[in-house]
């Protein structure tokens, strides 16, 4: 059913305790909603609580207050910092999650080997992470997230590790890998120009502890002309509202 939401976010509010008791108010009362298969993006300040969101989501954190409503029935994460296992191979990787479901071999290597083919690593299944670039390592981890068939990824600044033109070139493949797969995609970036880039739907969280100050819906065509005047304006909108503290 069209616009309908895969994911409710209701009332979530989050703290965190550091040494001498001391409480930091991450998030408060932040609530939204995913719809199937759209592309949205969280932008603002730095240690404003967006990656806390994408873990209260993903269940790795529980919240202080509120609930997390999802209807789908798997969620994957791509994380910052690649989060692959540098003792396994590229294909033992990208197999885990199928391998710890009870996937039978010959379908999970079938599914390993055409996730290997979508996120261009062909002929590097056997090698090991320490034996990659930065942003042949980001395919790795984007093609164990996407082997499990997941209704919805997060992804937690998945290209700020990486060059300018590695970071462009995985940005083209994510676009369209997802314009492919119908997915929903909730993506955390510090890049306003790359959520507009990639993004159905903006959401601008403010300063800690963070309220969601406004949302933005794209109506730009894809592929997106970085330097038309309407993409500048979006750019300048958004960048205006988040150094608006």
């Amino acid at each position: 059913m069209e616009n309908e939401p895969i994911l409710k976010v209701s009332g979530i509010s989050h703290n965190y305790f550091v040494e001498s008791e001391k409480i930091i108010h991450v998030l408060d009362n932040i609530s939204f909603t995913a719809i199937k298969g759209e592309f949205l993006s969280i932008v603002g300040p730095s240690g404003g609580g967006k990656s806390t969101i994408l873990r209260i989501i993903a269940g790795l954190i529980k919240p202080v207050r509120g609930n997390v409503t999802f209807s789908g029935k798997k969620i994957s994460m791509v994380f910052q910092n690649y989060g692959i296992f540098p003792w396994l191979t590229v294909q033992k990787n990208i197999e885990f999650g199928l391998l710890m479901s009870g996937m039978a071999e010959n379908e999970r290597r079938r599914i390993v080997a055409e996730k290997i083919n979508e996120v261009g690593l062909v002929d590097v299944g056997h090698k090991y992470p320490k034996e990659l670039s930065g942003g042949m390592r980001q395919r790795v981890g984007i093609a164990r997230a996407l082997s499990v068939s997941p209704d919805l990824i997060l992804m937690d600044e998945p290209f700020s590790n990486l060059d300018s033109f590695t970071a462009e070139k995985l940005r083209q493949d994510l676009l369209r890998i997802w314009t492919n797969s119908k997915m929903t995609v909730i993506m955390v970036t510090h890049l306003v120009e790359e959520a507009i880039e990639l993004s159905d739907r903006i959401l601008i969280f403010g300063p800690r502890p963070a309220k969601i100050k406004d949302e933005i819906k794209l109506s730009l065509s894809r592929p997106r002309e970085k330097r038309s005047p309407e993409f500048f304006q979006i750019t300048d909108k958004i960048k205006s509202e988040i150094l608006a503290n």
